[in-house]
């Protein structure tokens, strides 16, 4: 019989029964139990992170059966059966601290009913360290305690600050039982979404041991290309391996790149290259904090974020490139040792999915009419096509134009250069091609570069306000920005666009093309 996608919510023994694909995973399960007790995991949504709690869940659980042909079955202590406390905020939206609290009451009373304890506590650190006791007690062996989506409330909620405190101190005063439960708890393991730290929400749980960016648990969630190819060999067939690298794959937290499962499991069932993984979230929150902090979004190709950055997220003081990388929208491209002990990341998208469909969704925040966006995307799309460079002009100066009055007022980012270069470039991005910003070169920075088949756009942008008319094209020729690209590109087209701030439009155009 030939095997299911498991597209949608699985759990591990659905998978294992129903003869659904499954990628085997655990390998980390002996990793994880043999080097350590309390384990915490960051990864963005729908990475597979509920469905590696469950394989946690079903290996204590001392059930075999659904082990059979993968790493584990030969390499795991089957006679011992474990109580496996199971905790996950995944489901719902709690939008007060009172039912996060009936939540975990339930969830502790729910336990007790199960393994048929009694629990007389009402306070809810006490009560969840009575059933802890009393489970070790009556099974003869101490508890694990897997929690999923731990921060899902606090997010819930990010922006409304107040609310989200509130919720964080409540989930905190929950976490800390885990401290005084030691000497019944055989193992713990937290994933989330996003990392706070361990003062604002793990106080005193200093054996937490933080595998988010650990090369060796680097694979742990999602697809190795190798695990890709081999699982999924006879679902492959006709299709352009390169291209589904190019759209899915590039996932990085400092060891081999992985696929998202989402995308991979939907691409596989409609063979048709979509942003499945974003579709299912709306960035609304994080595109308006993006404007709000006066990015140039073609910074993001280029961002850099030191250790505190990476690891620490936090609800009164929410930063940009924590908030996309702990998300998915930004991954880690390098890590750079300045000095020992001191080290920078260098961020980037981690593929075209993630790029395009971001740019998308930053020209849908600016944009009161999506239609005309996209309009003018398809319009731009022709103009590459037929290669009628002068036509740029019209389509962007249409483009400009169509901003709303109202939404220059109350940004103020008519002012500021990145904005008008981000304009283009998410225009640009957005279709898909291949966009580099501040691409260096041996005299300098190119502002932009689009690549489209075997054609070089090479792009300078000046504000008039700031610097006299007429420079842009002379500096793009001065510095001979275009000999880097003379052995890849067939056409070089050079092209200097200027800006007013009181027009708040294209007042400048010149183009050449290099022959």
């Amino acid at each position: 019989m030939k095997k299911k996608l498991p597209v949608g919510i699985q759990s591990f023994e659905n998978i294992r029964t129903e003869n659904y694909y499954y990628v085997d995973k655990t390998r980390f399960v002996k990793k994880l139990v043999d080097e350590g007790k309390y384990y915490f995991l960051s990864r963005p949504r729908r990475f597979g992170k509920s469905l590696f709690l469950d394989t946690l869940r079903q290996a204590f659980l001392a059930k075999k059966e659904l082990f059979e042909g993968l790493y584990l079955e030969d390499n795991w202590d089957w006679s011992i059966k474990y109580p496996v406390i199971y905790i996950s905020f995944g489901s719902g939206v709690i939008r007060e601290k009172e039912i996060l609290q009936k939540k975990i009451n339930y969830i502790l009373d729910d336990h007790a009913q199960f393994y048929d304890v009694c629990l007389t506590k009402n306070i809810i650190p006490d009560k969840a360290n009575e059933l802890f006791q009393k489970l070790a007690d009556k099974c003869g062996q101490k508890v694990v305690v897997l929690i999923d989506e731990y921060d899902k409330p606090i997010l819930d909620n990010i922006n409304k600050t107040e609310t989200a405190t509130e919720i964080r101190e409540e989930l905190k005063n929950f976490y800390s039982v885990l401290k005084d439960a030691d000497p019944y708890l055989k193992f713990v393991f937290i994933t989330g979404v996003t990392k706070f730290s361990k003062v604002s929400l793990f106080s005193g749980l200093n054996n937490l041991e933080d595998i988010t960016i650990s090369p060796s648990f680097a694979t742990i969630c999602g697809y190795t290309q190798s695990e890709f190819e081999k699982t999924f060999a006879d679902r492959l067939e006709g299709v352009d391996l390169d291209e589904v690298r190019r759209w899915y794959n590039g996932y990085s937290w400092l060891g081999e790149p992985v696929y998202n499962p989402f995308d991979i499991l939907l691409f596989l069932k409609e063979k048709i290259f979509r942003p499945y993984w974003f579709e299912t979230g709306t960035p609304t929150f994080l595109i308006k904090l993006l404007f709000e902090k006066r990015y140039c979004l073609p910074d993001l190709e280029n961002l850099e974020a030191g250790e505190e950055l990476i690891e620490s997220f936090e609800v009164e003081n929410i930063k940009l490139e924590t908030l996309l990388f702990q998300t998915g929208y930004l991954t880690i491209a390098e890590k750079i040792e300045l000095l020992p002990g001191e080290a920078v990341y260098k961020l980037k998208y981690p593929n075209i999915e993630v790029k395009k469909a971001l740019a998308d969704h930053v020209l849908n925040y600016i944009f009161e009419d999506i239609s005309t966006k996209t309009h003018n995307k398809t319009k731009l799309a022709r103009i590459l096509i037929s290669g009628d460079v002068p036509l740029l002009l019209e389509v962007f100066k249409a483009i400009f134009a169509g901003i709303p009055h109202d939404w220059y007022r109350k940004t103020e980012l008519h002012r500021y250069e990145g904005f008008y270069a981000s304009v283009f470039y998410a225009y640009f991005a957005a279709l898909g091609l291949d966009v580099r910003v501040e691409d260096s070169t041996s005299k300098g920075r190119l502002d932009m570069a689009v690549r489209f088949e075997d054609r070089c756009y090479l792009f300078e942008f000046k504000v008039v306000e700031i610097e006299p008319e007429g420079r842009a094209l002379e500096q793009l020729k001065a510095k001979k920005y275009h000999e880097k690209y003379l052995t890849g590109c067939g056409k070089i087209y050079l092209i200097g666009i200027e800006f007013s701030q009181k027009e708040r439009n294209i007042v400048g155009f010149e183009w050449e093309e290099i022959l």
